[in-house]
């Protein structure tokens, strides 16, 4: 509410110091004309005119000291109003940010709906942060809990709009205190925080490091990962940065956790439970892919078909628990030697394998198939504490030198294997 100055009231007094001046000069102008005693009279009305001065000079320094009162009171009340409307301002503001914030946390939760893999989420994710947070020279690092060592590891990384190579792929001194106390940690210069011995640091991470943010992305009791930020400046993140980018890391971790039961999900569609094999289903697909891509191309494509010799037997001997033994030991050799980038394992169906060879020609399939043999052949697999072996039936066909489709491709593949069965078995032979 404002209040107005009241306007001093001097006019009145002012007028009847003028009137009794004027009132003085007749008695002044008598006084030396016809009688000079009549100066006494005028010696009072003066004196009381100098009093009355006095009086009104008084009251004028009263009327100033309220006024200047008055004065001080609006200025505090206009400072205190400007107070109140910064205030007012910030608040403003901080809503405004929060409303920009949100909004943007929402269009990040559409387009973590919308990725179904692990690789997928985690790029959206660093990508997401480094547009939220990131400038030319502060790094977003992703780090992922292996899901079988616990050992962390990079998922994604940029630093502006380029991807950057981290030295400490397992994460330095600030990741593993996050990992350790799963807290959110804020660090504002690490020259000076008693917690982490800055030589170490940089011994294990060359780049200049001076803040630090990390969040470990947690939802239950699982740790999935660690989700971090630094900067080469002191002092660059707040307590909100933290609070937003803990948020973030909150819906980044149900995203994470998302994508890797899908995958597994996925992964048990397409995988054998007991050998840890593709199935079936995926090798048709894949080579129905693979064909045509050959065919188009000048290149050959070769496939091994192998089955186990005798497996029955061996089952009727040492029990189906036996046979699982044996099968799962088979598909470990068979991945552990067909290690080339397209190579393709499948359990094809009961004691059956078959492996797709890409970019590979037949007589160099035959080789392959060759040392399989052998080296199957020479394993040793201990049943009931007995020493046993085992030995496969290979066959061998490729496109385009023997089929032009996949259909074809099995066939002949089957039917050199079966050959290889007439011949006495533990042998490769040719389509």
């Amino acid at each position: 509410m404002t209040h107005k100055l009241k306007k001093p009231s001097f006019d009145f007094y002012s007028f009847l110091a003028v009137v009794l001046v004027i009132l003085l000069v007749p008695f002044f102008i008598f006084a030396i004309v016809f009688d000079r005693t009549f100066f006494i009279f005028i010696s009072v009305g003066l004196a009381i005119i100098v009093l009355y001065l006095f009086f009104l000079h008084w009251r004028m320094g009263e009327k100033g000291a309220e006024i200047s009162l008055q004065l001080q009171n609006l200025e505090e009340r206009r400072n205190l109003m400007g107070a109140e409307i910064l205030k007012e301002k910030r608040v403003i503001e901080s809503f405004r940010e929060k409303i920009v914030r949100y909004r943007e946390l929402k269009g990040l939760t559409e387009r973590l709906n919308l990725c179904l893999s692990l690789h997928d989420t985690s790029t959206t994710i660093s990508q997401e942060v480094n547009t939220l947070f990131g400038r030319n020279d502060r790094t977003i690092i992703l780090y992922l809990f292996h899901s079988k060592t616990g050992e962390l590891g990079i998922s994604a990384s940029h630093k502006g709009e380029m991807r950057v190579n981290i030295k400490s792929k397992k994460g330095d001194v600030f990741d593993q205190w996050v990992a350790r106390t799963m807290q959110p940690l804020l660090v504002e210069d690490a020259r000076t925080d008693y917690r982490f011995d800055i030589d170490r640091v940089v011994a294990e991470e060359p780049r200049l490091l001076r803040s630090v943010m990390a969040i470990p992305l947690v939802v239950g009791r699982k740790a999935l990962g660690i989700l971090r930020i630094d900067s080469p400046h002191e002092k660059d993140f707040m307590t909100e940065d933290l609070r937003f980018l803990t948020i973030i890391a909150d819906l980044g971790a149900v995203a994470i956790e998302n994508a890797q039961l899908y995958e597994h999900v996925e992964q048990l569609a397409i995988k054998d439970s007991l050998t840890g094999l593709y199935l079936r289903r995926h090798l048709l697909e894949r080579l129905l892919l693979e064909t045509s891509h050959q065919l188009r191309g000048k290149g050959q494509l070769s496939f091994l078909m192998l089955d186990l010799d005798r497996f029955k037997q061996y089952n009727d001997r040492f029990g189906h628990v036996a046979g699982d033994i044996v099968l799962r030991t088979i598909g470990k050799l068979l991945i552990s030697f067909f290690q080339r980038q397209g190579d393709l394992v499948c359990r094809y169906g009961g004691e059956e394998f078959s492996v797709l060879l890409l970019d590979c020609l037949k007589t160099k399939a035959l080789e392959l198939a060759e040392g399989i043999r052998q080296k199957i052949a020479e394993e040793t697999i201990v049943l009931r504490r007995e020493k046993t072996h085992i030995t496969v039936s290979i066959g061998v066909a490729a496109v385009p030198v023997d089929a032009v489709n996949p259909r074809e491709l099995i066939h002949k593949a089957d039917a050199a294997l079966y050959q290889a069965k007439e011949r006495g078995r533990n042998q490769v032979c040719a389509a």
